[in-house]
């Protein structure tokens, strides 16, 4: 069978023949056409719309060192409950970026260190033209490599530790995970409850520890317990159903009154599901497909709202500079 040959693209040169310019002047009309002049831009652009011409996107990355391209660190799943998050936000700010003319491009990174050195290989190549940075943590060495790189970022998270509302160069998008808590717990002592346990992080995670104040801001503009009873309600354990199903366990044979729970993620929400059952109210948070698949009440993340801030920071360049949404409890 004889193999008909693809047809040959036009070239820069095929244009500047028909136009009759040189092939510089055929860059110039690509990428600044102000500095032609308006007859000789007209002859080029009619030639190239004949010609039915394409600029190379790669070339034109490398003179431009444009790219129309966003990139993001698909964070591992350390699990199949609460890792859920970031992959609805992954398809909520890719489908936003396409609508605005942007691709996302999505890299892996063994950590901080390795993802700084992802950073560098995609600006080095011109592959993006801005990052926008997940999973935020106090001392974050990422945003500050990036400020001194002078890239363009966003994070989805805030940058712990750090004047984040005073300071221009940490553009961020956040969720008020503190009054998110807040409310549910406020909600749950408005149903009766009075003793309302919170099932969090340890100590250290920006995220855990802004949603733990938010329990303690509720149970004490209540005035109904007293410190100590406050404390022994406090359970912190790493982000695991076996470890959260221990930890409710443990806090109940040491005599503990819980009448609900509240939970710094949907994880750790199951685990305390399991063992108090359908008698005691928990709510979990990120609202995830197997929170709402068993039934348990959970904080959601607006993350379709999140991701067009977070566009709108990084490619807008928009005020006011950080965003911190609220979220909003689903009762099941």
């Amino acid at each position: 069978m004889t193999r008909v040959p693809a047809p040959r693209l036009p070239t820069v040169s095929d244009v500047a023949s028909v136009a009759g310019v040189s092939r510089q002047t055929v860059s110039n009309v690509l990428n600044a056409p102000d500095i032609v002049r308006p007859d000789t831009r007209g002859r080029v652009e009619r030639a190239i719309a004949d010609l039915g011409y394409r600029p190379h996107a790669s070339a034109r990355r490398l003179r431009t060192r444009k790219s129309s391209t966003i990139g993001i660190r698909l964070d591992p799943v350390q699990n199949g409950i609460s890792g859920a998050v970031l992959d609805r936000f992954l398809h909520a700010v890719t489908e936003q970026a396409d609508a605005r003319d942007h691709r996302i491009l999505l890299y892996t990174a063994a950590g901080p260190d390795d993802e700084i050195a992802q950073f560098r290989r995609l600006l080095d190549g011109a592959d993006v033209d801005g990052f926008v940075l997940t999973s935020t943590f106090f001392d974050d060495p990422r945003t500050e490599w990036l400020i001194d790189a002078g890239a363009d970022f966003v994070t989805f998270g805030r940058p712990w530790g750090l004047d984040d509302m005073g300071d221009p160069q940490h553009r961020w998008v956040d969720v008020d995970g503190r009054a998110g808590v807040a409310s549910a717990t406020d909600d749950l002592l408005a149903r009766g409850a009075t003793h309302v346990a919170f099932l969090g992080w340890p100590e250290g995670s920006g995220a855990g520890d802004d949603r733990r104040r938010g329990w303690r801001d509720a149970l004490g503009s209540r005035g109904a317990l007293d410190p100590a009873s406050i404390d022994a309600l406090d359970l912190a354990v790493e982000d695991s159903v076996p470890l959260a199903s221990a930890a409710v366990r443990s806090a109940l044979a040491a005599g503990v009154t819980v009448d609900a729970v509240v939970c710094a993620s949907d994880t750790l929400a199951l685990g305390a599901s399991v063992v108090l059952g359908s008698t005691v109210p928990v709510v979990g948070y990120d609202d995830t497909p197997v929170a709402s698949a068993l039934g348990l009440s959970s904080v959601e993340q607006p993350l379709v709202e999140v991701a067009g801030a977070v566009l709108s920071l990084l490619l807008d360049d928009s005020e006011p500079r950080h965003r911190l949404l609220r979220p909003r409890t689903i009762w099941r």
